[in-house]
């Protein structure tokens, strides 16, 4: 098992632990997101292209009477991604624990 290097950097991490606390059909409005992660919009953008090129997420433009509103949702293979680098992370955390209890 290894780190899921698209996963690793820390604002794709924070996007998709807040995408993965949602439930499967559920998505976040842009906005709401960039509050919950403390992103600009162009740095979120950035990073939600990322995660779409990869298939984690799928991003929906629509537009709710005349304004624009952007969705962002987990994908099956991100959610499947996410678990696997949270488990990379807890067995690095696990292995770390015996060696502070030494002390």
């Amino acid at each position: 098992m290894s780190a899921d290097e698209i996963i690793h950097q820390s604002t794709r991490l924070r996007i998709m632990a807040a995408l993965n606390g949602l439930d499967r059909r559920e998505a976040l409005e842009f906005t709401r997101l960039k509050a919950i992660v403390d992103a600009t919009d162009g740095n979120l953008g950035s990073h939600l292209d990322t995660l779409a090129r990869a298939g984690y997420v799928d991003v929906e433009k629509l537009f709710v009477g005349r304004r624009p509103q952007t969705r962002v949702k987990a994908t099956t293979s991100g959610r499947r991604a996410f678990r696997g680098h949270v488990a990379f992370l807890r067995k690095i955390l696990d292995k770390a624990e015996p060696a502070q209890r030494r002390k």
